[in-house]
């Protein structure tokens, strides 16, 4: 996996500019220039059936291609997490999820054509509306599956697209069999 670098600074074309922080960090001591990639924010939604399976996508794009990924994305400047929800579910599986609650947030590293972004992956839960028809985004979701997930061992046979789902699983059900 390569790190985060330019070769020249994108302010003034030195090629003097220096990559910090693991690849985070940009310095460019010709003009004096400071960027940053700083966390984004994400969010996945797990909805459940009258059945107790979960919907998942199977991602049409990389990273991580035909891998099994919740409906969700990142969030967009100045967006509210649940609102993201609401815009992401609607946009690639064409239903507004009802009942958004938060499960809780896991950190994610996301890499895109070679770079490395980290993320805040939000999760939650939602209710599907009555009466729903889903209309898939086709550019980003192959299909969509139920799959049944009762346990740790249910959730090791998933292949999920991030880490950061597993763990959204596990939480997910911690809090069901809490209730």
């Amino acid at each position: 996996m390569e790190n985060n670098r330019f070769n020249f600074c994108p302010e003034c074309g030195s090629k003097k500019i220096q990559t910090l922080l693991n690849g985070r960090q940009w310095f460019c001591p010709d003009c004096g220039l400071e960027l940053f990639n700083n966390v984004a924010s994400a969010v996945g939604v797990i909805l459940e059936n009258e059945k107790h399976e979960i919907l998942f996508e199977r991602r049409a794009k990389e990273p991580r291609k035909n891998f099994l990924a919740f409906p969700g994305g990142f969030c967009e400047p100045d967006e509210e997490p649940e609102k993201s929800v609401m815009r992401e579910c609607s946009e690639e599986i064409g239903v507004v999820p009802e009942k958004i609650k938060f499960v809780g947030a896991f950190p994610n590293t996301y890499v895109y054509k070679k770079i490395i972004y980290k993320t805040c992956d939000m999760f939650y839960s939602a209710s599907l509306p009555s009466g729903f028809e889903f209309k898939t985004q086709k550019s980003e979701v192959i299909s969509l599956e139920w799959v049944k997930v009762e346990s740790l061992a249910d959730i090791e046979k998933i292949p999920l697209a991030f880490e950061s789902a597993k763990k959204a699983l596990l939480k997910y059900l911690e809090i069901k069999n809490a209730r």
